[in-house]
C-alpha cells in the first residue's frame, strides 16, 4: 500500500463520518414511527455519531432551541482531517 492510498482511505472515512452526522441531523427532524428498518437505521447511526457530538454538546448550549453542536462537530472533524494530512505529509 502506498502512502497516497492510505491518505485516500483516511480521507474517505472522514467524509463518510461527516455525512453520517448530516444524515443523523436530518433523521432527528423526522418523527419516530415505533419500530422497523427506519428506526434500526436511526439507532445505528446514533450509536456511531452521538458520542462524538456529545463532546461538543457539553460546551455548546442550544440557542433558541437549535443545537449547533453537529455543525461544530463537522468543523472539528474537518480540522482533524487536515491536521492528520499535514502530519503525514
Amino acid at each position: 500500500m502506498t502512502l497516497y492510498t492510505i491518505i485516500s482511505i483516511v480521507q474517505r472515512l472522514f467524509d463518510i463520518y461527516g455525512w453520517l452526522i448530516v444524515i443523523w441531523c436530518i433523521l432527528s427532524w423526522v418523527p419516530r414511527m415505533g419500530s422497523g428498518f427506519f428506526e434500526d437505521l436511526r439507532a445505528a447511526i446514533a450509536t456511531l455519531v452521538e458520542p462524538f457530538i456529545g463532546l461538543f454538546r457539553r460546551f455548546i448550549p442550544p440557542v433558541m432551541g437549535v443545537d449547533f453542536s453537529p455543525v461544530v462537530a463537522i468543523l472539528a472533524l474537518s480540522l482533524i482531517e487536515r491536521l492528520l494530512y499535514y502530519i503525514i505529509l
